[in-house]
């Protein structure tokens, strides 16, 4: 799944998608400083989707991909009828 994350965020949580980039966006409070950016993107999908997610692409980018380790209808279910 194609993500954008806000680190730093004061206001953390999975938002909706961004039209004009076609990604779910994820606001995290972590800075994006030794990866603590990306372990907090995983831990708030994984909760929120109830399965296994890691970032699998774009480790040092705010654009990233995501692997979840679930049906795609239960991502959707998950997230509301996000892509």
């Amino acid at each position: 799944m194609d993500i954008i994350v806000t680190p730093n965020s004061t206001s953390p949580g999975v938002q909706d998608v961004d039209p004009w980039r076609h990604r779910l966006v994820v606001k995290v409070r972590a800075p994006p400083e030794d990866g603590r950016a990306n372990e907090e993107v995983e831990e708030l999908l994984s909760s929120v989707i109830g399965a296994k997610v890691t970032v699998s692409r774009g480790h040092a980018q705010r654009m990233k991909v995501v692997r979840i380790l679930a049906p795609v209808d239960a991502v959707k279910k998950a997230l509301g009828g996000a892509p």
